[in-house]
């Protein structure tokens, strides 16, 4: 489901570049989601007992996140039908939070909290992220407050977990690089439900997301040496999203005036970093499954 998403949001990433890449890596995204329904169906029992395990269910909202974003590409085929299956994207994702907040947070412990959490209560902030395609930018900014709110509420219990607690699972150190998402999606959310822009939150929401950005660069070296686990999924949206609200960014600078140079450069490389990694987690994936 984290490749899944990875692959739709890499997507739009590259969109400005070739419309037919996007394209392809749409229809990647959307085979992987054929095969996810098919096995909630058919193996539903098997799913149900993963979902007791605290980081797969609390990745398991990617599969509502990547629903809004692939309505995103089917809205030229039928604005209509892409518009419900925005909704039903947003509405699912809302009943995944209840039943994880029933699950994991009303039996809270801190050894269950992990990066992935922020899936749950600030992923819903795609949808703010393409609110614009649908002209739905209200709703798009009450879910950028209410993903804002729940990533500054979880940021410390999570550095806790993380930097102090640790403990952390080896098959679940690869969801640390999750960390470096919340605020660039805010970032991407806010820049795209918004047309009056506040500086102060634009270079905030930058600055918080670069940070968390580095600190997972310096990380991933040393991650990317663990054996193969599903968890690998954590290496992809994170870093698609970070190059998207930096590319966001730099155009909005431009457009305002405030350009810096170095911008560019930034953008591209990270783009060329959240792009390999996509197409380096998917072979990874394939040889796993095969």
């Amino acid at each position: 489901a984290g490749l899944m998403l990875g692959l739709a949001a890499s997507g739009n990433l590259v969109q400005s570049y070739s419309n037919i890449l996007r394209n392809l890596f749409g229809l990647a995204s959307g085979i992987i989601l054929i095969m996810m329904i098919v096995k909630i169906i058919t193996q539903s029992k098997g799913v149900k007992e993963a979902l007791e395990n605290p980081v797969v269910a609390s990745v398991f909202p990617t599969l509502s996140m990547t629903v809004i974003l692939l309505a995103g590409y089917l809205k030229p085929l039928s604005h209509e039908f892409a518009l419900i299956l925005w909704f039903i994207g947003i509405i699912l994702h809302i009943i995944l939070m209840v039943w994880f907040t029933k699950q994991f947070v009303m039996n809270y412990n801190i050894k269950k909290v992990f990066p992935s959490w922020f899936i749950v209560y600030v992923g819903i902030v795609v949808a703010s992220v393409t609110a614009g395609a649908f002209e739905m930018q209200a709703i798009g900014k009450i879910i950028f407050y209410f993903g804002l709110t729940s990533y500054f509420i979880l940021l410390p219990i999570v550095l806790k977990r993380v930097y102090v607690i640790k403990e952390i699972p080896e098959a679940a150190l690869p969801t640390l690089v999750i960390i470096s998402a919340p605020a660039s999606l805010c970032l991407a959310g806010y820049l795209n439900s918004f047309t009056d822009r506040n500086m102060v939150m634009v270079y905030l929401l930058l600055i918080i997301s670069q940070i968390t950005y580095l600190a997972v660069l310096l990380m991933l070296p040393k991650l990317l040496k663990l054996k193969f686990y599903p968890s690998y999924s954590g290496f992809t949206f994170p870093l698609v999203i970070s190059a998207i609200s930096l590319k966001l960014t730099n155009g909005f600078l431009i457009n305002t005036g405030n350009s810096m140079a170095f911008m560019k450069i930034l953008v591209n490389i990270e783009e060329f970093i959240a792009i390999s990694m996509v197409v380096y987690v998917l072979i990874r994936y394939m040889n796993f499954l095969l």
